[in-house]
């Protein structure tokens, strides 16, 4: 019983951080919905695989079999551990960025985070959306869900270069420095 409360309360608590964060950035007129930096129906059909994706490894946790197979002990445990070192990305990447996080490209300036989370990586947040996926593949063993897995991972790639080029453009030598310091991913 502890293990489906577990697995659905991290993705619950990330959307209220999320969407909270969201108004209260209203409140100060900042807009969290960038641009695009991408092709908009690709960028946004990715952002809402990933929500399908968490929903079918909180189902799943429920006892819902969404394959033939089931993952053995050993490999729900590195689902797990994945899952949840996944959203301590998140959690801990968005509250770090604060006032300067966006869905997409901002409209308007923003501050370079390069402390926390961002000395390490210049994208833990990715990582750790990447890190829920590969634990939901890995906790249902469907390859529907490996392909839609890949699709996120494929796409996100996508954005992450784009919004290099824009923070390129945002930031100059200074993001130039970061990158040299910092690697993409890992």
């Amino acid at each position: 019983m502890v293990e489906p409360i577990v697995v659905m309360i991290f993705p619950v608590l990330f959307l209220i951080l999320l969407f909270g964060g969201g108004a209260l950035l209203r409140r100060k007129n900042i807009d969290m919905d960038g641009e695009p930096p991408i092709e908009k129906k690709i960028f946004y059909v990715s952002k809402y695989a990933i929500l399908v994706l968490w929903a079918v490894m909180v189902v799943r946790s429920w006892g819902v079999r969404l394959s033939f197979a089931s993952p053995p002990g050993w490999v729900r445990g590195i689902a797990l551990v994945l899952w949840v070192g996944g959203f301590v990305l998140l959690f801990i990447g968005r509250l770090g960025l604060a006032d300067s996080f966006r869905i997409g490209s901002p409209k308007e300036s923003t501050r370079l985070k390069v402390g926390g989370l961002f000395q390490f990586s210049r994208n833990p947040m990715y990582v750790g959306v990447n890190a829920t996926l590969l634990a939901s593949v890995l906790y249902t063993l469907n390859p529907l869900v490996l392909l839609a897995a890949l699709f996120v991972v494929a796409v996100h790639h996508r954005i992450v270069l784009a919004e290099e080029q824009h923070l390129q453009k945002a930031f100059g030598a200074e993001y130039a420095d970061y990158c040299c310091r910092v690697r993409r991913y890992l």
